[in-house]
């Protein structure tokens, strides 16, 4: 499995993600076309060598003439990480400080911003990464400013150059090949203050924090902002966790450079890019169970599309024979750490539990690698797999339902022949 590895000993932020791809080797010509596709106006991507402590990296600016501006503006809720001086972050040449060039009373909202993504010409892949980044920040700023994230309105992460670098970090992971993204556990600085839309804020930011829950951080001890909430939420986002004690063979290496000089620290992000051979992978997820014998049948199936939306990974329902004779069932849910508490929630309302039973399991899978193959029905989704070196291909049930539908075929049918297509020798 290829894999990109982000090593945070300097913290992270969206522009030293940038400058360690294209420093790594991601041709900029392919990266600028990318997000030529974005209606942003005229954007530019500025690059330029910098050395700190000795080592070579790439800075990358986002340079904005004509910037699109939103239609609403709704006020903002989201602090200066992109403009204060412990930040990583800068607008390019003649913009590091000047906000009125930018966003505060021409920000996006969290809708927005997902529509300008959405309408876009860019690959799914490319898509779906990026709504998850600032849907990670849209739900941190929502539980910091208890409001929902429809009401989000960002100014700073809503500014052309933040939806560059988050857009970017896809489309690099893209163009690499990268079906995996590690890190180190994420620095994040202590004992200093940002400066903010409301006011000053301790490092590290709220929004940081809170993005960054359930996954591994470091307090060290450095008074700056090393991680911004960008930074934060491209790591929740993308990373499958810490990588630890695994071969990599290493095929490219890259750094880049952040803005802030933290002295003896190089303010440096390093990206490895390279292969995982293990034809399995090793995550851990929460095991999250409860018992239940007064719920009606009928809304379980209801319950499993609700945390299967909230982001689940997998939900089931097994009958048992319960305390007193009474049948009833156990709910169980595999998620990711951090959306233990929203997935929770969940639960609580739609259900009839009281209480739940959560544990953390290691899984060992075979890697899959989600890509788009050609039938004689058209163009469907599929997962690949290999098993002994020997490849497997297997078709999206929704995408045979879709084909069934539309050509009014028994669905049994049109999964065996478009399976049988895709596993001819």
């Amino acid at each position: 499995m290829r894999i990109a590895y982000l090593d945070t000993f300097a913290g992270i932020a969206g522009d030293m993600v940038l400058g360690a791809f294209v420093s790594a080797g991601i041709d900029l010509k392919k990266l600028r076309a990318e997000i030529a596709k974005l209606d942003l106006g005229k954007v530019d991507l500025e690059t330029g060598k910098v050395v700190r402590s000795g080592i070579t990296a790439i800075k990358v600016d986002v340079v904005v003439s004509g910037e699109v501006e939103s239609v609403n503006d709704l006020g903002g809720d989201i602090h200066r990480h992109s403009h204060g001086d412990d930040s990583h972050h800068h607008h390019g040449k003649g913009h590091e400080h000047d906000e009125s060039t930018h966003s505060h009373g021409h920000g996006r909202s969290y809708l927005e911003i997902r529509s300008l993504i959405e309408s876009a010409p860019l690959s799914e892949n490319v898509k779906g990464k990026s709504k998850e980044i600032f849907g990670r920040i849209a739900e941190a700023e929502a539980k910091i400013h208890d409001t929902t994230v429809e009401k989000i309105h960002f100014h700073e992460v809503g500014a052309v150059d933040s939806i560059v670098d988050i857009v970017g970090t896809a489309v690099c992971l893209e163009i690499a090949g990268v079906e995996g993204v590690y890190t180190s556990p994420v620095r994040l600085g202590s004992n200093g203050y940002v400066e903010a839309q409301h006011g000053v804020l301790p490092v590290p930011a709220p929004a940081t924090l809170e993005i960054l829950k359930g996954y591994p951080a470091v307090f060290n001890d450095v008074p700056h902002e090393l991680t911004t909430p960008t930074g934060a939420a491209i790591v929740a986002a993308l990373s499958r966790g810490v990588l630890k004690e695994t071969p990599v063979e290493v095929e490219r290496i890259g750094y880049g450079a952040g803005t802030k000089d933290l002295g003896r620290l190089p303010n440096l992000l390093r990206v490895v890019i390279g292969d995982i051979k293990s034809p399995t992978e090793e995550d851990h997820v929460l095991l999250v169970e409860t018992n239940m014998d007064d719920i009606n049948p009928q809304l379980i199936p209801h319950l499993i599309e609700r945390v299967l939306a909230e982001g689940a990974t997998d939900a089931y329902v097994t009958p048992v024979m319960m305390k007193k004779g009474r049948p009833g069932f156990v709910f169980t849910v595999l998620m990711a750490e951090p959306l233990l508490e929203r997935i929770s929630k969940e639960i609580f309302a739609q259900s009839t539990t009281l209480g739940l039973r959560i544990q953390t399991i290691r899984r060992s899978k075979l890697h899959r690698e989600l890509s788009t193959a050609r039938t004689s029905y058209g163009d469907v989704r599929v997962k690949e797999t290999s098993v002994d070196g020997k490849k497997r291909v297997t078709v999206e049930f929704d995408e045979c339902k879709r084909i069934a539908e539309e050509r009014g075929i028994p669905l049994r049918d049109i999964l065996e022949r478009i399976n049988a297509e895709l596993n001819r020798d």
